[in-house]
Order: structure tokens, then sequence, then C-alpha cells
């Protein structure tokens, strides 16, 4: 496309739906560092308060509506098959808390959940009742469709109610910057009080005393960095519990599983710090557990064994000072948390991720081979503290799944509810008796219309790298596709986030109509382990975007598909993911779906002063301060890369109110796209004015965006809302 076709931009006029793209005008703003001057001519569309700027992001939505304008009778057909697969009036499996069974309710034509309880019929009922359309007893703690109404965009934050059952605090966003308000209500009488806290960063958790409400803020970067302590209803201001400067770190609050201790977590990319205090105690000062140490990482439990108390860090720290790049878990006691011993040590096969301490069992969570794993030890078994090998696996028969606990908010419950899934099954909510092994299917995601998992493949295949390395495929199918065949290729590789095996009712979609569906597990993630994302990170970034372009090779040159047919997808950090690949290999796609693109990344994280960058610098390098980093960085930032080339249709989606990847990166990258690009190919962008991060919120504008296409739903995936804890820590 050509900079001098198109439609300008400028005292505020808005063109009308057009197949021209618009042109955005060019200023001239230099950004020197290191010796080096970038000349940035898109830099001015960075301000959205400039009328101009929300000018040329409408005209861009008329141009993406004009070229998508004919789908939209498939777009409606998707969206009524999406639609009738979902039991739209369900019901999660009640969990059991303090005196109640909570449990949530969707209603066929209402957008969001209705959060509710009935009472418990005695200190020994651990089966969940039968919830219907009645339930004796039922009291609606929270009804987000009221509170949304009138409402463009609506987020619930915090979720949190008192361990007497008395009192509710909530957090509402109807904005979408991730900035909420909290609300308390009187759950004896559905009072809401006047009490009303602006601006938290989301979490709130209570005192054992309910008379108090722990809370974080954040800083003009929008850092969380602040605890704040409210007293319910006594109308005094609220105390600074602990503050947190360094820029680095974030800051949040939450509790032990025993409800025993308050813990504030503290930490960067690298390093963290837990700060504890007596539940008992509100008022007291919190002391940190372990001190931090650079590059060294904690997060800390508490269990009790044959009457005494412990604390157990899951860490990657050995005693002896070598690093555990895996983790590892050592146990303390309350009386002297610095005479730690190792429980289970770490391992270059096992990524330990988690250690849940309940009354008689402990459960690690851990992942190994790519899969998600639970191993569970007996307390009621085990002579004094567990070793290793009283951990014993849950297991499961297929190749690719993943496995996680769910919906234990009880220290004493008796049976332990686990998650289930793969990417061919429906998610499943299982009841673990422990002692005897035997498992009871709670509830299994409802799937309406004859859905048969043998009609669906899920396997793992393997690319390898330039440099030898074995990248592993998750490929999902109809049994009767065989290639070559449509394809999206979704990837992510940041942060050590994994793209676990998970079903999508929404993917069957595009499976139906023979599309295969490949996630691309590229280093920067945290799939095989802690090795694995440090090779995909800071100045091994690029193993991320060449792993991806590897794996499309492999795709093409064994037959699964063909470059006319093979369309790439990734969100956020897997944006970057997107943009970079457009550079590096854009001959080898159909089609590039980038959802709220991290494309401008050098320009941003040079920038201290903009939300969350000096956070950043621990996963991508301060380029601010380091001549390499900033050169590294430069050499593949998707925007400062754009050239002069044939680029695939491309459909940049961004979120105006996005406070983690700015909507301005999604619009210079496109403006500079249609400049540049050599092909006669739609570069498009479309910008949700009125969302954030996530994208737009409501159940049924959810499934709408994502019948739009393409692309598949995994950067938003999410469990049930059945499967999701309820309701004890933030």
């Amino acid at each position: 496309m050509s900079g001098t076709e198109g439609v300008t931009v400028s005292d505020q006029q808005v063109p009308a739906r057009t197949s021209v793209p618009p042109v955005a005008k060019k200023v001239r703003t230099e950004r020197t560092h290191h010796g080096d001057t970038f000349v940035d001519e898109y830099e001015w569309l960075r301000d959205k308060e400039n009328q101009e700027v929300i000018d040329y992001l409408e005209a861009q939505n008329l141009h993406t509506e004009a070229h998508t304008g004919h789908l939209d009778e498939l777009s409606e057909q998707i969206f009524a098959e999406i639609k009738s697969r979902v039991k739209e009036t369900d019901m999660s499996v009640p969990s059991r808390r303090g005196r109640y069974w909570y449990y949530a309710r969707t209603q066929e034509g209402k957008q969001y959940g209705i959060r509710c309880r009935c009472p418990i019929s005695g200190d020994d009922d651990w089966t969940p009742p039968t919830i219907g359309d009645e339930v004796p007893g039922e009291e609606i703690t929270l009804d987000a469709n009221v509170l949304a109404e009138g409402a463009d965009f609506f987020s619930l934050g915090a979720y949190s109610i008192s361990d007497d059952g008395n009192w509710l605090v909530y957090g509402v966003d109807t904005v979408g910057d991730e900035r909420y308000t909290l609300r308390f209500k009187n759950l004896r009488t559905g009072e809401l009080l006047d009490d009303e806290i602006p601006g938290t960063a989301g979490g709130a958790v209570w005192s054992l005393d309910a008379r108090h409400v722990f809370y974080p803020t954040v800083d003009e970067a929008w850092r969380p960095d602040t605890v704040w302590r409210h007293d319910i209803g006594a109308g005094t201001e609220d105390v600074k519990v602990f503050h947190e400067p360094d820029e680095r770190y974030w800051v949040g609050i939450g509790t032990t599983h025993s409800d025993k201790y308050l813990v504030i977590g503290v930490g960067s990319k690298i390093t963290s710090e837990a700060y504890i205090l007596d539940s008992a105690d509100p008022t007291g000062e919190f002391r940190s557990i372990a001190p931090r140490v650079e590059g060294v990482e904690y997060n800390v439990e508490h269990l009790i064994i044959d009457g005494e108390g412990y604390f157990a860090f899951v860490h990657n720290d050995i005693r002896d000072g070598a690093k555990s790049e895996n983790f590892a878990v050592d146990i303390a006691p309350v009386r002297d948390p610095a005479a730690r011993r190792v429980l289970i040590g770490h391992s270059a096969d096992v990524r330990i991720e988690d250690l849940d301490a309940f009354g008689d069992y402990l459960v690690l969570s851990y992942r190994a081979g790519g899969i998600p794993q639970l191993s569970i030890a007996d307390l009621r078994t085990v002579d004094g503290i567990p070793s290793a090998d009283d951990f014993v696996q849950v297991s499961f028969d297929q190749e690719l799944y993943s496995v996680a606990l769910a919906g234990n908010p009880e220290w004493a419950t008796p049976r332990l509810r686990i998650a289930y899934g793969s990417f061919v099954e429906p998610a499943e909510l299982l009841e673990l008796d422990v002692a005897t092994g035997e498992r009871t299917l709670l509830k299994r995601q409802p799937v309406l219309g004859g859905y048969d998992p043998a009609d669906y493949r899920q396997s793992r295949e393997w690319a390898t790298a330039a440099d030898g390395t074995r990248i592993p495929l998750s490929v999902i199918r109809r049994a009767d596709v065989t290639g070559p065949a449509p394809l999206l290729l979704y990837g992510y590789g940041s942060y050590e986030s994994s793209l676990d095996p998970a079903f999508s009712a929404s993917r069957l979609s595009m499976l139906d109509r023979g599309v295969v569906v490949v996630f691309a597990h590229v280093r920067g993630g945290g799939e095989l382990g802690r090795y694995w994302y440090e090779n995909g990170k800071t100045l091994s970034k690029k193993n991320t975007f060449t792993d991806f372009v590897d794996a499309a090779r492999y795709l093409i040159d064994t037959g699964w598909t063909t470059p006319d047919q093979m369309v790439a997808e990734g969100g956020s950090a897997g944006g970057l993911l997107m943009g970079a690949v457009a550079n590096l290999a854009p001959e080898l796609f159909h089609g590039i779906l980038a959802s709220v693109p991290f494309v401008d990344a050098l320009n941003s994280i040079l920038d201290p002063s903009l939300p969350l960058t000096v956070i950043e610098w621990d996963e991508w390098g301060d380029p601010l301060h380091n001549a390499d980093v900033y050169e590294y960085m430069k050499s593949y930032t998707p925007y400062e890369n754009v050239a002069a080339r044939p680029y695939p249709p491309i459909l940049a989606l961004a979120s105006l109110h996005d406070t983690r990847v700015l909507f301005t990166e999604a619009a210079k990258w496109v403006a500079k796209l249609q400049e540049l690009s050599t092909s006669e190919h739609p570069i498009l962008l479309k910008t949700e004015m009125s969302a954030g991060h996530g994208g737009v919120s409501g159940r049924y504008k959810d499934v709408r965006g994502y019948a739009r296409g393409p692309g598949d739903e995994a950067p938003r995936a999410r469990a049930p809302a059945w499967l999701c804890r309820t309701p004890r820590r933030a």
C-alpha cells in the first residue's frame, strides 16, 4: 500500500466508511539513546486526549468495517452456532465455606453472572446440594447485571466475603482501565454501606474479625505499590500498612489457605518477598518471612503437622548458594522460619509451581513433560513431616491434558476438588477421595448439540529450531481432516506463561469447518520449565520469534498446511510475536491477527513514566541504561523494523483504555504498515472505544467478538465459572 493514497485524517474530519485506508499525518519526532537517533513520525498518535487521534481511530474502524462488512452474515451464523452450544441458564457446583454453600448462576439473555449462596444443613454436610430453579434459603450476594446497567463496559474485581459470612467487599471497573471502586455490602440486611474506595488495584481480603479489609492501590505508573487497611463503617481514614518504593516491584495482598495469616506479596519478574501478619491481629505490623535476595523468587504457605505450625517455601534458591532453576520446596517451623530444610528438592525435569496446604493434605502443582500435574500427600498416613516419596500423582490417560485444584475454599475439607480437561474433552470438576483414589464427577462443561470428543483429535508434534532445539506443538483437528488444510497457528512465548490444554466450545466452529488449530509452545513460555523461559527473554528473546517461524515451516514441510492456508495469531506479548513474525517471514502466512499487540516495545520500555515500564525491564532488558539491550531490542521490535516488503493481510485489535498495552502501539504500527507495505493486501485496525486489555465485557459480546474472527480464543481462555475458587482469597 502506498502512503500517498487514502484519506488524510486531520482537522477533525472523519471520513465515511471506505475501502481506502486513512492516512495519518506525519510529525517528525526524534528519539536519541546511546548515540542512536530514531525518527518516529507517528508518535503523535499517543495522545488519546487529542480529538484528531480519536478521529483517526474511528476512521480506521470504518475502514476495517468496509473490508469486513461482507463477513457479517457469516459472523452472525458463527455467533448463533457458538451460542447454541452454550447452556445459557446454568449454575456452578456449590463450594462450602463457613456456614454456607456458595455458587454462581447464569441466566439466558443476561451478560453477567449472579453470585448466590444457601445455608448448609450441618457441620458434617460435605455433599453439595442439588441446585435447581428454586433453592431453599437462596440469597443473591451480588448480581453483576444490576451493577452493569447503563455501562458500556463492566468488570468485577475483588469479590471477598468475610469469614463470618456477614460482609461482602467487591470492586467494579466500568471503564476498562483496571482501576476498581470498592463497595461494602451487609449480607444480613442487603444494605450497601456509604464506604466507597475508588482507584484500587483490584484485590481485597478480610481480617478474621470481619471489621478490617486490606486492599492495594497503584502509583502514577499504575504499579500496585501500597496496601491499606480499611475499618468497616468507622468513618476513619484508611491506614497505610505497607509501601514498596522500588519501581521494579508489584504488591498484592492475600491469605494463606489456613486463613491464619495475611500475606503481602512483593515481586519483580525475578525477585520476590512475602510479609505476613496474624489474621487475628489486623492492626499489628507485617513482618518479612524471608528477606529478598536479588534473583530469588519464593511464595509461602502455612501448614499444620501433628499440631505444630510450619511454613512451606516454594523457591528457586538452594541453601548452598546454587540456583534451583526449576524450584524446590523447603519447610520450617513457624517459631523459627529461618530453620528451613528441604521437603522436595530441585529437579531438571519437573517445574514446581505451587504447594497448597489443607488440614489433611498437601497438594503439589507442577509441570512435567510440558503437562500440568498434581501430586498429593495424605498427612493422615504420614508419620511426621512428609517426604517427596509421600506425594502420589493424580494421573490421567490422555496424551495432552490439564489438571489443577478447583473450588476448595475450606481448610478442613474431607475430599479435594480438581479440574480436568484437554483440547478435545470439555472441562470436568471431579471430587477426589484421597484415601481410596475414587473420583466422583461433579460436573462436566455442558456442550449442547451432541458434541462427541471421538470426532476430534489432539496430538503433540515437535518442530526443530535452527539451533537444534525441539519445539512442542499441540495440534487439534477433526478426526476426518488431513493436510494440507486451513490452519490457525497461535503463539505467545513470554512471562513463563504456558498454553496448556483447554477445551473451547467456540473453537468448534473452526474445527468443524476443517480448520486445524495448532499451539506453538515457543521459548519464553513455561511449558518445559524455567530454562524454557530463560531462553526466550531479554537477550535471548529472538528465540521466541524464530521458534514460531520454524514451527510454521515444519507445518508446511510435513503437509499439514500451505502458506496460502495458514493464519497466525497472538495477543499482547504474543502480539509482539506477530509483529516480529510479519517482518521475519511474511511469505509464510495468508493472514496475521494481532490482539492488543505490544509492537512498539522499545519506545514503551524506554519510557519509565509509562505504566508498568520499569517492572518490564527484568523481562525484556533495560534499554534506557544498557546500550547492548537497546541495540538488541531495536533489531527485533516490530514497529521500528517495518520496511518496504509484501506483508500479508493483517488485522490489529486494540482497546482505547488498555493500561497494559497502550492503544497507540497498534495505531502507530498499522499506520507504518499501511505506508510501507508493497502488497495489495489490507492492513486493518479495529479499536474498541470502551474496553481494556481483555477486550469487551459481557459473555455475549465476547462470543460475538470471537465470531467475527478470525482467531482462536486462547488469549482470553478462561476456565468455566463453575471451576473457579470461591470465595476465600483475593
